[in-house]
């Protein structure tokens, strides 16, 4: 209590005294560490109107602003344009790389080559053009021989139907398939090709339809994509499978692909058919579409690496009631 009296009635140079003695002593308990502390305190990142950080330095108590730390002068940099710097070294995400090569391939002058990086998306957009029932090669006049089988009472149900598209997708995969893969591989070599194909395809109906698929095909990829779509050599028939195979290379298109293209465009046309001549509705017909995906693929991957020695014919009775197409009293169908 005496203590405390006296620094009570202690004058005030005593005060004073006593101040600095105090200050000293706490003076070398202060790091450098705190100090920086101290000073960062003095400057409060505030957001700005554009959304970048800007810095307010804090005044002191006699008025005078504070200057700034030398260590604390990146904060007052605009956040978008260090991000912006950031970008410029190392190109950019991975989105906006794609989206400036997505650009230039729109870009492209009609006709002009397909660069690598716009390959993907060109082979895509060929595809959807050639799947298109608008593209103009036929397809849609023949039946593969379901409008005979049809009116000689062999189709009657729903599970009928899809018992005779899977035998004409394992026909096609063991028949035509192989005529197709060799033109695409070995496009010089199509003449000789589709002189096998004439030779294997007995049935007139069958080949009436396929010369007519194909010479319609070779029309459309001249007049489409041109002259340099078309197979230069002259060809003795012009089957579609062989024309297909052949074209689809000169377009560029892998062989994988053109193999699903064609089987695609096969199951399509049977589909179609059968709405057609009310066998099934349209919607029962996409249902049955997309159950025989697995079934198709599975015949490609049996199917791809067949050669011209392994055709073969797997229905004959389907190649019979195609056949017998001539012979209808009423036809909707060309075969």
């Amino acid at each position: 209590m005496g203590g405390e009296h006296t620094v009570k009635i202690a004058s005030s140079p005593d005060k004073m005294k006593a101040k600095r003695t105090l200050r000293a002593r706490r003076a070398p308990a202060e790091s450098a560490a705190g100090m920086d502390r101290r000073r960062a305190r003095l400057v409060t990142p505030q957001r700005g109107d554009g959304g970048s950080a800007r810095s307010t330095v804090a005044p002191r108590q006699n008025g005078a602003p504070s200057a700034r730390p030398a260590s604390l002068v990146i904060r007052d940099a605009p956040l978008p344009s260090r991000r912006s710097a950031l970008r410029g070294q190392t190109g950019g995400s991975a989105s906006d790389r794609e989206g400036r090569a997505r650009r230039r391939c729109a870009e492209q002058a009609p006709g002009a080559p397909i660069s690598e990086e716009c390959g993907d998306a060109r082979a895509d957009w060929l595809v959807w053009q050639l799947a298109d029932s608008a593209f103009p090669i036929g397809g849609f006049a023949h039946s593969a021989g379901l409008e005979a089988a049809w009116q000689h009472g062999q189709i009657a149900s729903r599970a009928e139907l899809l018992s005779f598209t899977e035998a004409s997708l394992l026909q096609v995969g063991h028949g035509f398939l192989p005529f197709m893969t060799a033109a695409h591989s070995e496009p010089a070599q199509l003449p000789e090709i589709d002189r096998l194909c004439d030779a294997f395809t007995t049935n007139h109906v069958a080949n009436r339809a396929s010369r007519a698929q194909g010479r319609a095909l070779l029309a459309a990829a001249e007049r489409a994509f041109g002259r340099d779509a078309a197979p230069m050599a002259p060809l003795p028939c012009g089957h579609f499978a062989p024309v297909f195979g052949a074209t689809t290379r000169r377009l560029g298109m892998a062989r994988t692909t053109a193999l699903r293209l064609f089987v695609f465009s096969h199951v399509r046309a049977v589909m179609a058919a059968a709405v057609r001549l009310n066998i099934v509705g349209p919607l029962e017909a996409q249902a049955l579409q997309y159950r025989l995906a697995g079934r198709a693929e599975a015949v490609l991957l049996d199917a791809e690496n067949c050669g011209l020695e392994d055709v073969a014919q797997t229905a004959p009775l389907l190649d019979l009631w195609q056949g017998a197409h001539d012979r209808l009293y009423s036809r909707l169908f060309q075969s």
